[in-house]
């Protein structure tokens, strides 16, 4: 195989790798959002989803400032 050719080879392959990884990403874009529409308006994200909104400075319960 010339090197030319390889090339060709590599960069298709990129961007067939990259266009499954885009695809993957949206698609669960999709079903998060498609999730928190079926449940409304009323429901909080961080309860639907709370592995997505975890922050290390989230306290459950009265929080009182020092």
């Amino acid at each position: 195989m010339s090197k030319t050719t390889k090339i060709v080879l590599g960069v298709t392959a990129l961007a067939i790798v990259g266009a499954l990884i885009h695809i993957t990403r949206k698609h669960n874009r999709e079903k998060v959002l498609k999730a928190a529409s079926d449940e409304g308006y009323e429901t909080a994200q961080d309860v639907l989803f709370p592995k997505h909104t975890r922050s290390k400075d989230l306290k459950y319960g009265p929080v009182y400032a020092e």
